[in-house]
């Protein structure tokens, strides 16, 4: 991508990422997402019914009446996008690819997370780790972030969800919230995984998906190609039984991924390419609070 042509392209998402974690995702994202503990915030004067194990004795014995000390919520956390650069994601029929859509929800998580105080970091995943940007702070390291999902060239075409999750798991010592945006177009099974990660942080799903690999079209004999292996060929979409066969497949293949966010207790939505992807995250942020 041209010099030019990328620093548009980070200028526009900016502008549509900021308008929407500032108008509607402010509150939802706040009450959705919660800090890591308690922060000491203020001393006040004991009152009936507090818990004596609050007192504060330094500023009782200056006062000379028991004081006790307030909480508040630790409201900065570190976020975690976990961002599938698989070729499967360079996949669109409607509207736009799996990897726009992708790249402009981890763009209005991201600012989401900064215009909250917290940190934001990203690990780029295909079956290796790509790359790893560690958490930080700030619009400079925002707009790197939009640069890298707009332009990173992964160095393989394929996917290994498992290992990205352990990679998260034993790379972050202190506990965030992890946003795992993929196709999940994966055959390895990754619920133990994600099982223990989700106990050691709390993490999301982002399914990215296009309705052409939900639904077949019949549009006749079709050439078809395997992203991520380069295997091609050719399959007659005329075919009710293969159109149903496929059809069944999707089904299926959504309901084991169902199951493992269950039985992981994951937290997840489903996001098609061409519906709008505000009204989702806004459903998964309502759910969460």
């Amino acid at each position: 991508m041209e010099p030019n042509e990328l620093i548009e392209r980070v200028r526009r998402i900016e502008i549509k990422a900021r308008g929407l974690s500032s108008n509607l995702f402010a509150g939802q994202y706040h009450s959705a997402f919660k800090g890591r503990g308690m922060a000491f915030s203020e001393v006040r004067e004991y009152q009936y019914g507090d818990d004596v194990r609050d007192i504060d004795w330094n500023v009782t014995a200056r006062m000379s009446k028991p004081y006790i000390k307030v909480f508040e919520e630790e409201r900065e956390m570190t976020v975690m996008l976990m961002v599938d650069v698989s070729s499967s994601l360079d996949f669109g029929t409607v509207g736009q690819m799996k990897k726009q859509m992708e790249t402009e929800i981890a763009a209005t998580l991201a600012f989401s997370a900064i215009q909250n105080n917290d940190k934001i970091g990203v690990v780029f995943f295909s079956d290796r780790i790509e790359k790893f940007i560690p958490p930080k702070k700030g619009k400079k390291h925002i707009l790197y972030i939009i640069r890298e999902l707009l332009d990173f060239k992964p160095e393989s075409r394929r996917t290994d969800v498992k290992m990205a999750i352990e990679y998260l798991t034993n790379v972050l010592k202190k506990r965030c919230t992890a946003f795992i945006l993929s196709d999940f177009i994966d055959a390895t099974d990754f619920t133990s995984a994600l099982t223990i990660a989700n106990r050691k942080h709390d993490v999301v799903a982002i399914q990215v998906y296009d309705r052409r690999v939900a639904e077949l079209p019949d549009v006749g004999l079709m050439k078809v190609r395997d992203a991520e292996t380069g295997h091609e060929q050719y399959i007659d979409t005329s075919s009710k039984a293969l159109r149903r066969a496929h059809r069944e497949w999707w089904i299926d293949r959504q309901e084991q991924m169902r199951v493992c966010f269950t039985k992981s207790r994951v937290d997840s939505v489903s996001v098609r390419t061409d519906e709008d992807y505000v009204k989702a995250l806004m459903t998964l942020f309502a759910r969460r609070r």
